[in-house]
């Protein structure tokens, strides 16, 4: 089935899921001229920002409302999840969450709020692969020179910070070849890149947009790209299914959630609304310009992929002994 019309039988069978009393009383969300928090817990001009503005844009648009992006970052994206967590349950305050967030549940066991009970999925939007580079002037021409070298000496590797998608992705590359490159956390992508380009570091397992520009110059080499097919950007890099990796496949996704006491008739009228946005086709290629895939999903086939990447990283961040600090 084609990605376009499994959407479409989505969206025909959502508001019949649910009981037509429940839903009609949903109809009234949101009241015209609402004003919509859209929180994002990192800065602005990142991926997840990105996808805030993009989506918050045509929600305002479509609902005739006021979405206002409310930037809250620090503590790899806990605070702006608490002040949704603890906000009014009435479907006005929106959360912007990312791998980041799904890691968080492990890495931060005694965080200010409970994210499995204190916020509910709302809708998956899209994900953007990593890609594995190397300095142009490296000796490691290959994925395999890659393995190779790792088991041979030791290598090191940058990332924008512990627990963030490039640190998990170079520790299940870890995990997978049984190799021991050194993690080296940087506050940022932008400075684990100035470092890779001079040299300081053997490979950063990076997120796509943050490279992609440098490889496209010739200052990088990337090596492998971490998601199911190729990506059209650059369309000689293999995956790393093609390079005898398949079991490292991690894309830095995007999501929504709201406090968990939401009404499911307006969180079922939200996730509907987003899969809807995302399914127009202007939208999907601006969104594939900014090195997004989309994957647009509703509540109910959110929650589960939510439930199993936080179980999934939960095991590597163990097996990894990684720590926030």
């Amino acid at each position: 089935m084609q990605r376009r019309d499994w959407i479409k039988n989505v969206l025909a069978v959502l508001p019949a899921s649910l009981p037509a009393a429940l839903w009609a009383q949903g109809s009234d969300y949101p009241k015209p001229g609402a004003t919509l928090r859209y929180v994002v817990p990192f800065p602005p001009g990142g991926l997840t920002d990105v996808m805030a503005r993009l989506v918050g844009q045509q929600l305002g648009e479509r609902w005739k409302v006021n979405v206002v992006i409310d930037n809250k970052p620090g503590s790899g994206g806990q605070i702006g999840a608490d002040a949704v967590a603890k906000s009014p349950p009435d479907g006005l305050t929106l959360l912007a969450i990312t791998l980041t967030h799904a890691a968080n549940v492990t890495l931060f066991p005694k965080a200010p709020y409970n994210f499995n009970k204190d916020l509910k999925p709302v809708a998956l939007m899209a994900g953007s692969p990593m890609l594995v580079v190397v300095p142009a002037a490296s000796r490691i021409q290959s994925f395999k020179d890659l393995v190779a070298a790792a088991k041979a000496g030791k290598l090191n590797a940058g990332s924008s910070g512990n627990g963030t998608p490039p640190h998990l992705t170079l520790a299940l590359f870890n995990d997978i070849a049984k190799t021991e490159i050194q993690h080296v956390p940087y506050k940022g992508g932008a400075p684990s890149m100035t470092d890779l380009i001079g040299g300081q570091l053997d490979v950063v397992f990076s997120n796509f947009p943050e490279s992609l520009a440098h490889v496209k110059s010739g200052k990088l080499r990337a090596l492998a790209i971490t998601s199911a097919t190729r990506h059209p950007a650059v369309p000689d890099v293999p995956t790393t299914a093609e390079v005898g990796m398949p079991a490292l496949q991690v894309e830095s996704w995007t999501a929504m959630m709201v406090p968990a006491g939401t009404p499911d008739t307006t969180v079922a009228k939200l996730g509907a609304e987003i899969v809807r946005i995302l399914a127009a086709p202007e939208i999907e290629e601006r969104a594939r310009t900014q090195g997004f895939r989309v994957d647009a999903r509703g509540p109910d086939q959110f929650a589960p992929f939510l439930k199993s990447e936080i179980e999934r990283w939960g095991h590597i961040i163990a097996a990894a002994k990684i720590t926030a600090e």
